[in-house]
């Protein structure tokens, strides 16, 4: 009897050594270097510089690699990405430029919005191109900064935006405003027949993961083109995993053309205030010894997209002071150059 159950004891050992090992072998232990991210990314919740990040994702090679939320808040949480919209919108006029509903980027836009032009119009306005209103070089006066809050207080934005002074010329230096952006979607929204949050449901709906949550309008009920647009980091990263394709979701449908992407990435013109080069809604600067893509959205919203590295990562952050100034967006590309130099290493 004794001889039994010391048997039976022993069997049971073995099965549970056997069972340890199944379960160790089967689980997904994460690799080193996605340690190093999540070393990255605890880091940075303890950065006093970093105090207003409020989530970060990084994607490798299509799968998310590290994510991380920060005082109380997710990477699934929804935020109001700021002008980082405006490469959301820019994507809408390529697959509208795709679905032959605009004729292209040299399009000029006054006949398109002829109802909303001034009673006397700036000749200059019919020299304004679909490509100088995504590159932010239509020579009109900014709507954003100072005049911003006048701006969105007019009766009607996109009459608004049209009627501001040239302050150069259409094809010029880059004057960024969010008034370029909202006659984009005051644009799509009349040759696409609906609204532009539905035409992004629509077009960018087969994309897992991609939501647009709140987003304003103007007083005529025009979605406001570049601003105040709620998606979660998750959602943006999704956006940016599209990109990093070449435009085409996981299962490999297209759904903005490769064409398009290269478009858009390439450089026309450059902050004066950065000097980051800029294309149609994406900025470009070298960060980490790497050449980067990125949308940015005020208080620190971003999206960056590193295609040497099949690197994507998002980052959302309180959106209720500026990030340019003040150094922080400075701080979040230094987040990005680790994130990169791991990669690297």
């Amino acid at each position: 009897m004794l001889r039994f159950a010391l048997s039976l004891l022993l069997a049971v050992f073995a099965l549970s050594i056997i069972a340890s090992g199944l379960r160790t072998a089967g689980a997904a232990e994460p690799s080193p270097q996605e340690t190093d991210f999540s070393a990255i990314l605890q880091s940075a919740g303890s950065d006093e510089n970093l105090a207003r990040l409020r989530a970060i994702v990084v994607a490798r090679n299509g799968s998310i690699v590290a994510e991380r939320g920060y005082r109380g808040h997710a990477a699934a949480d929804s935020a109001n990405i700021k002008s980082a919209s405006k490469s959301i919108i820019s994507a809408l006029v390529g697959i509208a430029i795709d679905k032959g509903l605009l004729e292209g980027v040299d399009q000029p836009i006054a006949p398109i919005l002829h109802a909303e032009l001034p009673d006397d119009p700036d000749p200059r306005l019919e020299r304004v191109t679909i490509g100088h209103l995504l590159s932010m070089q239509a020579g009109l006066e900014r709507t954003s900064g100072g005049n911003y809050g006048r701006w969105v207080a007019s009766r009607n934005w996109v009459r608004a935006a049209l009627a501001m002074p040239f302050v150069d010329e259409p094809g010029g230096a880059m004057l960024y405003s969010t008034g370029s952006t909202h006659l984009l979607s005051a644009i799509l929204t009349k040759v696409g027949g609906k609204s532009t949050l539905a035409l992004a449901r629509d077009w960018l709906g087969p994309l897992e993961d991609f939501r647009i949550g709140a987003w304003d309008r103007d007083p005529q009920g025009i979605y406001l083109g570049g601003n105040q647009m709620a998606m979660s980091a998750r959602s943006l990263l999704a956006f940016g995993e599209l990109y990093r394709r070449g435009g085409r979701t996981p299962d490999g449908t297209q759904l903005v053309s490769e064409e398009w992407v290269r478009q858009s990435w390439q450089v026309r013109t450059n902050s004066r205030f950065s000097n980051d080069g800029y294309g149609y809604g994406w900025f470009e600067r070298m960060i980490g010894g790497k050449t980067v893509h990125f949308a940015w959205g005020f208080g620190g919203q971003m999206l960056y997209i590193v295609p040497e590295l099949g690197l994507t990562v998002a980052m959302t952050s309180d959106e209720s002071g500026p990030s340019a100034r003040n150094g922080y967006r400075d701080d979040l590309h230094g987040v990005l150059a680790k994130i990169i130099g791991t990669v690297e290493s």
